[in-house]
């Protein structure tokens, strides 16, 4: 693949950065088109994603670098090096909402209402950045033999070199592109405000604890040596939105959909 984009000189445009960016720029785009009809301003959409950018970078390579904190030690500079790749999505995640949280509070917003509007427009936007890292060789998979396997070539790929691999990247991608769609076609029909944001959790633990038994690049023990640190992160993040989920359902007090 090609890590490096464009190279002129002394400056590098980096495949990752890039389409994070582009990833970023899709969300918020998709986010604003569905906030429309519920009376969401873009403006507001668009500080409510950059509180997110903020809070998601932080997060995500924090706990990236806690997790491959030994190929840090001797070289700190380089937790700031994100271009090269190297975040975690549920350490952005969990910052993010955690962000987003105390700003819906401060304008007065339906946490639930507005997590619901924002959700597809995230998945979406996380199968383009997921295209960064095919492209960087980061999160990259397994030794493989199947016929969809892929080879990195490029020395500046953080992937092993010349062997072929799951292509997790991808499989990632894929995911959350099935997330996308799923999510449009379950705001036409959720009960419930939080009933999209919920389910976008549940499933997106899902997916990622499957394509994380692929992934060859070192996932941070949790269990045994056999459940990975997202794993376990995504299995007690999903566990408290399926009773959440739960709970609004049986509630005749919970958020009411405006559909």
């Amino acid at each position: 693949m090609h890590p490096i984009l464009i190279n002129i000189g002394s400056f590098n445009l980096y495949t990752y950065g890039l389409f994070v960016a582009l990833g970023f720029l899709t969300a918020m785009q998709v986010s604003k088109i569905n906030a429309k009809p519920h009376g969401i301003s873009a403006e507001i959409i668009t500080d409510i994603f950059f509180v997110i950018l903020i809070s998601a970078i932080v997060g995500a390579r924090l706990l990236y670098v806690i997790i491959n904190f030994n190929s840090y030690k001797d070289n700190l500079w380089g937790i700031f090096h994100i271009w090269n790749g190297g975040l975690v999505f549920f350490g952005g995640f969990i910052a993010a909402v955690t962000a987003c949280v105390i700003y819906f509070k401060k304008k007065n917003l339906s946490i639930f209402q507005t997590a619901d509007i924002i959700a597809p427009g995230i998945a979406l936007g996380h199968a383009v950045g997921r295209i960064g890292c095919l492209f960087a060789g980061c999160c990259y998979g397994k030794v493989c033999d199947l016929p969809i396997a892929i080879k990195f070539t490029d020395s500046n790929s953080l992937a092993p070199l010349n062997i072929f691999l799951h292509p997790t990247q991808i499989y990632s991608m894929i995911s959350n592109l099935i997330l996308f769609f799923t999510l449009l076609w379950l705001q036409k029909r959720k009960k419930f405000d939080g009933m999209v944001f919920l389910i976008y959790i549940i499933l997106y633990s899902l997916f990622r604890s499957i394509i994380e038994f692929f992934r060859g690049d070192f996932r941070g023990d949790f269990i045994f040596d056999f459940i990975s640190m997202s794993q376990g992160i995504g299995f007690m993040v999903s566990l408290i939105a399926f009773v959440i989920l739960i709970k609004l359902s049986r509630s005749s007090h919970g958020p009411k959909s405006n559909h």
